[in-house]
């Protein structure tokens, strides 16, 4: 199977832009808000609380690249959404 020249470029840039997403920088800064209240502070409850919140901000970055990524595929096959939603109604009657 051949791979093209540009994959190992956009892996990296793909990297790069994981690396500073903000979705990722708040789900570290909130660990980490997470050990300061858990352990510095002793305030175990609001630590375990805070604790909880990079999944959550995790799920919402995988659910807004997948948007992305879904309105992208759309766009390069031609799909325009709502028109190829009317479409379908009126064949499915």
């Amino acid at each position: 199977m051949a791979t093209s020249t540009t994959e190992p470029q956009e892996v990296a840039e793909t990297a790069q832009r994981t690396g500073t997403d903000p979705w990722v920088i708040a789900a570290g800064a909130s660990v980490i808000l997470s050990w300061y209240e858990f352990f510095l502070r002793g305030n175990k409850e609001m630590g375990l609380f805070v604790g909880l919140w990079p999944p959550t901000f995790l799920a919402f970055a995988s659910y807004f690249e997948q948007l992305r990524m879904g309105g992208l595929m759309d766009r390069a096959m031609g799909k325009s959404g709502f028109v190829e939603s009317v479409e379908r109604m009126i064949q499915n009657r």
